[in-house]
């Protein structure tokens, strides 16, 4: 009998299935109303593979997640500080000092949605240097045992992957945020920024050597903040994270290991470039307005660019047909990614991003029925 697990990872490979996979993309908002707690627990308090595993269970369906490791940096100090407000929110207040320098940043959590970052570390560029060079230093060491029992306690109930955190454009705005990173972008030094990116690429392969060496994980994930067609265009995609993504691609299947890239939004412009990187699979192909894979045609357009070397996962629209749809709705979708991947083995029965909490339970059971029959 092919587990949950082996029906994505046949997928990710290319390699026949009994039925196709079928991975609604839970994430956050549905496994904190499985579990019936407000976002700020579920954040704090329950490691999100646990929360994951609850739900796929409960719905009999495939899926993925993600499990993280622990950096421990010898070279900084570090303090914080939690304030309950009038209105309910938790605001968090992170202070990490690096040789002579102190940096703030400042993460909101509220009851009803992920939290997000109120303050970045950096209010201008001038000290990114200093930040690149505090995150990856090669003194970091990685605690990798939480993320090893995550995998045995998993097992194959779900594809659970390690987390390798975003792409290059990704981890330069995690310092100061989209807007001030798109101009960074622009008129920084290109020099500077190829340093930059092979400092970041050298450390992610320490991770990835580590983690090869030391745990079972057979499929690894980057995930997706700003770096898409929908927010930095596919020119400075191609410039700066293609040619890291491919990196980290050719480095995971020397290992004999997997990767799969979130890339929300738009995608057509780049999905060619997708099957020239090395991806395993890509997810999630989002239909119109916030993506770009509409009906039929669109998936078959997507079919040929990925040439059968990358797998689709995704595409049933969370929002118009989850959320506001019918069962009807959702299997015509369904239906309709069946259609234009027939007779392929890369295809994912997934939806275009994370399942909004509103979306009516009746709706979740027609996406997997109809992906079964």
């Amino acid at each position: 009998m092919i587990t949950p697990k082996q029906r994505m990872l046949n997928a990710y490979r290319g390699l026949p299935n009994d039925r196709p996979a079928i991975a609604p993309e839970f994430w956050y908002y549905y496994p904190a109303k499985v579990l019936g707690v407000d976002m700020i627990r579920f954040e704090k308090d329950i490691p999100l593979w646990q929360a994951l595993l609850t739900t796929f269970k409960k719905y009999g369906t495939e899926g993925w997640g993600a499990a993280f490791a622990a950096q421990n940096n010898p070279h900084t100090k570090g303090s914080s500080r939690e304030e309950r407000l009038a209105d309910g929110r938790l605001r968090h207040t992170n202070t990490i000092s690096y040789k002579d320098k102190s940096f703030t940043s400042v993460r909101m959590y509220d009851k009803e949605e992920p939290s997000w970052t109120e303050k970045y570390l950096l209010d201008d560029a001038a000290d990114i240097g200093t930040c690149v060079e505090m995150a990856t230093n090669t003194d970091i060491t990685f605690d990798l045992t939480k993320a090893v029992d995550a995998h045995r306690t998993v097992g194959n109930d779900y594809l659970l992957e390690f987390w390798l955190g975003t792409p290059f454009f990704d981890f330069i705005a995690g310092f100061m945020g989209f807007e001030k990173a798109v101009m960074y972008f622009i008129e920084a030094d290109e020099k500077q920024l190829h340093q930059f990116r092979e400092r970041y690429l050298s450390h992610q392969m320490r991770l990835i050597r580590e983690a090869c060496r030391t745990t079972p994980y057979e499929s690894f994930v980057f995930g997706c903040s700003y770096s898409c067609n929908s927010l930095i265009g596919p020119v400075m995609w191609r410039q700066w994270d293609k040619p890291f993504i491919k990196a980290i691609a050719d480095e995971l299947h020397a290992h004999g290991k997997l990767l799969h890239i979130h890339f929300h939004g738009k995608s057509m412009e780049c999905a060619s470039d997708f099957s020239e990187t090395g991806i395993d699979c890509v997810c999630p192909f989002e239909r119109s307005p916030g993506g770009d894979v509409d009906g039929v045609q669109g998936l078959r357009d997507v079919r040929k660019a990925l040439a059968d070397k990358v797998t689709m996962n995704g595409n049933v629209h969370t929002v118009e047909t989850l959320i506001r749809g019918t069962p009807d709705d959702v299997r015509r979708e369904v239906r309709e990614i069946k259609e234009a991947f027939a007779g392929s083995n890369r295809f994912i029965i997934g939806t275009g991003d994370q399942v909004g909490r509103e979306t009516p339970e009746e709706n979740i059971l027609a996406m997997i029925d109809e992906g079964k029959s």
